[in-house]
């Protein structure tokens, strides 16, 4: 097995992962399967003919997302009180409330970002003070919040209906973690700052603690409303296609390409040897490096209890490269 030292862990080149053109035959190839085929004799021919093993030495960290169900209402109240935002706008230059001023990028892969314009980007804070991107709905901070940490979510309203509300943009500035901020105050001890002992957390202080941390992270997340066609399918992914529970990885798109397969060595809840091959498909702004990863849990509570205790600080990573791309890199190793 080709072994792929850390400093040439798949950077985006053609000594690495390779170009279009090195991935196009296997493509191909792929194309012409029987889709609905569960025959692991033809898939397991289709990898040993295409593709050859290369491992990251250096271990890395496996963390999970999903999809949640947030509770919404069209119209704030006492307990729906933050608001799912939409990106304020798509033109060049957006004029906001108190003089800030920013420009939007374009709608590209990877995802709309602020970009600097005369004045800074509005942080996550000025953001909520001045009501910047019109409300889509209204749900409980909380749910608000850990939405925009997914990513997406499933909007339920009062009358039975839902929809997706889904990726649009965020301004830009840095994600901080709220659990990292809570383990270096000593209010969460190590290995105890899942997404429910952070909800816990926040649940036993009020909305004076909430907004506070809150604002600490200055990223901020806008959506779009999108209607849920069939719910057996997950959102969409920043490659562009639905994401799939246990087989979908959110990667840093600098070292990894959208669709690449990564067999993937960690303790999962429950599982402590789990091993599974995994496909490139989404990103996430806490994804960064080439060992780095987030795997799709699916959508709903459960899936949210399982991604909420996913961390595993060694996880094992096995890069699925074409046979010309590994070829080349053996022989600059």
């Amino acid at each position: 097995m080709l072994q792929l030292p850390d400093r040439a862990a798949l950077a985006r080149s053609n000594r690495s992962v390779g170009n279009a053109g090195d991935w196009r035959p296997a493509c191909a190839a792929a194309a012409r399967l029987d889709a609905h085929s569960a025959d692991p004799e033809q898939a397991r021919a289709y990898f040993e003919r295409w593709f050859m093993p290369a491992r990251l030495r250096a271990r890395g960290r496996l963390t999970g997302y999903y999809e949640p169900f947030v509770e919404v209402r069209d119209a704030p109240d006492a307990e729906f009180s933050m608001a799912i935002r939409a990106a304020p706008s798509l033109s060049p230059r957006m004029e906001t409330a108190g003089g800030l001023t920013a420009l939007i990028g374009s709608i590209e892969h990877p995802a709309p970002r602020w970009t600097p314009g005369h004045e800074r980007a509005p942080a996550r804070a000025e953001i909520e003070r001045y009501g910047i991107g019109a409300p889509l709905a209204w749900g409980r901070p909380i749910d608000v919040f850990f939405l925009q940490i997914q990513g997406s979510g499933r909007l339920h309203y009062p009358d039975g209906s839902e929809a997706r509300a889904a990726f649009a943009a965020h301004n830009g500035h840095q994600y901080v973690s709220i659990g990292r901020i809570l383990l270096n105050r000593g209010e969460l001890r190590p290995g105890q700052a899942s997404k429910p002992d952070i909800q816990a957390w926040l649940e036993a202080r009020g909305p004076d603690a909430w907004h506070e941390l809150f604002n600490a992270n200055p990223r901020y997340v806008f959506f779009r409303l999108e209607p849920v066609v069939d719910p057996g399918l997950g959102p969409l992914g920043a490659e562009g296609l639905p994401l799939t529970p246990m087989a979908s990885l959110a990667v840093d798109p600098a070292h990894h390409p959208w669709g690449a397969p990564i067999f993937v060595e960690a303790a999962l809840p429950g599982a402590p040897n789990w091993s599974g091959l995994v496909v490139a498909q989404d990103a996430g702004g806490a994804i960064l490096g080439p060992g780095r990863g987030d795997l799709f849990y699916g959508w709903g509570p459960q899936a949210g209890a399982r991604a909420g205790r996913q961390n595993d600080p060694a996880a094992q990573w096995t890069i699925l490269l074409p046979r010309a791309v590994a070829a080349r890199l053996a022989r600059t190793s």
